[in-house]
């Protein structure tokens, strides 16, 4: 991946930034995608999760609003997330 310079970038560091994340309803599915967005992120806590449970329940949409340093943290957290069994979706 080539590296984006600063002025190229469309965020601005450092900004909250939204992580959406989905995955098949379980009850410790919030607390497991908080203690991963935690290593990313430490201050990062249960008040800036936002979750949805999909039409019929299967499924469970996590909007975490991370304090987005920069773009190796992103990506290391989108990485972590996507890799993690309990995630379908990351966006």
């Amino acid at each position: 991946m080539r590296a984006i310079p600063p002025s190229e970038s469309l965020i601005e560091y450092p900004s909250d930034f939204p992580i959406k994340v989905m995955g098949p309803t379980h009850d410790d599915f919030a607390l497991t995608i908080i203690q991963v967005v935690q290593k990313h992120d430490a201050e990062f806590h249960e008040g800036r999760l936002e979750a949805r449970p999909s039409a019929k329940g299967n499924y469970t949409g996590l909007t975490c609003t991370v304090r987005a340093t920069s773009r190796e943290q992103l990506d290391a957290l989108y990485t972590e997330l996507s890799a993690h069994p309990m995630v379908k979706i990351v966006m």
